[in-house]
């Protein structure tokens, strides 16, 4: 198919094809919300035709198809739609998933638009040199997406050993109030943030509050400090 620019607005006239421009977002963390997501894509010059959004769902471990709002978008968009998304880490932080996904989307005939950068991916394109770029551009944005979570974790991680090997050069150490929460549960709640994971959806599930897991995911190190001074 040829290039389709998608409408801006104003009344179709005969014999265009009626397209939509959807939004989708994938709200993670406390730190983002739908609506800032929304109005940078509208300062970019976006007008949407549907919002699109899931909300506290990993972009790590839970594939496209696996989102709830995510999977209706494969029913949504047909052929000539355009679909926005602010990077290409709101598809996805799983090199594999997000580049399966814009494959299988422009092969059915829909460009994807981020509002970073403000790149463009389309199938429609024949030229060898074209797809090659493109190609190598899907694979080096999909692969920056999981090495930004892959390296939350490596951080975390040596955050937890700086505060342990401050702890044990200490002779006095107040040790302030006893923690709530094991080492077990401390690792769930490191992973799970590791993996974009909601305040709300790590309480559910490791039975904190969410005050007790914002502490956490502020200073991580400071939790297992915490734990190494009662002797837990």
């Amino acid at each position: 198919m040829s290039h389709i620019h998608f409408n801006q607005g104003g009344p179709a006239q005969a014999g265009q094809f009626i397209m939509k421009t959807v939004l989708y977002c994938r709200v993670s963390t406390t730190e983002q919300t739908l609506a800032h997501q929304q109005t940078q894509a509208e300062k970019a010059g976006f007008v949407f035709d549907r919002v699109v959004a899931d909300h506290g769902v990993s972009g790590f471990n839970v594939k496209m198809r696996d989102r709830p709002e995510g999977r209706r978008l494969f029913d949504m968009l047909r052929e000539g739609d355009t679909l926005v998304v602010r990077w290409v880490d709101r598809l996805g932080r799983n090199y594999a998933d997000v580049t399966e996904t814009i494959r299988e989307f422009m092969a059915q005939g829909v460009v994807i638009k981020t509002v970073i950068n403000g790149l463009t991916f389309d199938g429609s394109t024949k030229d060898p040199m074209q797809m090659a770029v493109r190609d190598a551009m899907i694979a080096f944005m999909a692969a920056s997406a999981q090495a930004q979570a892959e390296a939350l974790k490596i951080a975390q991680k040596a955050g937890i050993e700086h505060a342990k090997a401050e702890a044990a050069q200490r002779t006095k150490v107040y040790r302030g109030r006893k923690p709530s929460f094991d080492r077990k549960t401390l690792a769930r709640v490191i992973e799970m943030l590791a993996e974009d994971a909601g305040v709300t959806a790590i309480a559910d599930e490791t039975g904190l509050t969410r005050q007790t897991v914002m502490r956490i995911r502020s200073d991580p190190g400071a939790a297992d400090k915490n734990l190494s001074e009662w002797g837990l």
